[in-house]
């Protein structure tokens, strides 16, 4: 029997994946959970055969738990849904090891689709996205400021650029407003720059916001 995990903090966006993958595969065996501390309890505790989780939950995010994820069983294939753009997230989850991206706004076909393909042992990878990965592996220029930020950073970058506080941030990612701070000092250095204004005229042109 074909196991798979949804998580998603929604409750209406995980009963319609759960529809959608039972109309594809019709005795699969699927269990939900709400963030990524009970994702991640999940996979250590049981045996799975995909796992479809949403980038963006409260406390941990997906891509953040992902390279647990790939510590406890790095044949696991999971796939990350997400409301963001291919552009802004698409090539970070995919070096980070997920099995493919997916926006909310797919096709019901399109997930079945891709749950197939990575039960096969591939990655799913849409045109789009094959296009910027050719363009990284032709670029030779470097690596763009916001590419050398770790992923919570990434996060918390994209946060101020969009004008939330630090004591926003905090409330929302459920930590201290000293961490995101610190954060937030760390972000201006590597990406050489000297305040929020900086982080969202940056974000707004390379459209990340």
């Amino acid at each position: 029997m074909i196991r798979m995990l949804i998580a998603d903090d929604h409750s209406v966006v995980r009963k319609g994946l759960r529809q959608i993958l039972l109309e594809g595969f019709p005795t699969a065996h699927i269990e939900e959970v709400p963030d990524a501390e009970e994702m991640i309890k999940k996979i250590i505790h049981e045996q799975w055969n995909v796992v479809i989780s949403d980038l963006s939950m409260p406390g941990r995010s997906g891509l953040e738990a992902l390279s647990q994820i790939k510590q406890i069983n790095a044949k696991l294939p999971v796939l990350i849904l997400s409301i963001h753009p291919e552009e802004q997230y698409a090539l970070r989850v995919l070096k980070a090891g997920a099995a493919g991206y997916l926006s909310k706004d797919m096709a019901p076909d399109e997930l079945v689709n891709a749950v197939h393909r990575v039960m096969l042992g591939k990655k799913y990878i849409t045109a789009s996205i094959a296009e910027k990965l050719a363009a990284v592996l032709d670029r030779d220029n470097g690596r763009a400021p916001h590419e050398n930020l770790s992923d919570r950073e990434f996060s918390v970058m994209k946060m101020l650029a969009a004008g939330k506080s630090v004591s926003d941030i905090a409330e929302s990612l459920f930590l201290s407003v000293t961490t995101v701070s610190t954060y937030r000092s760390r972000i201006l250095v590597k990406m050489n720059m000297k305040s929020n204004a900086d982080l969202t005229l940056y974000a707004v042109e390379n459209k990340l916001i």
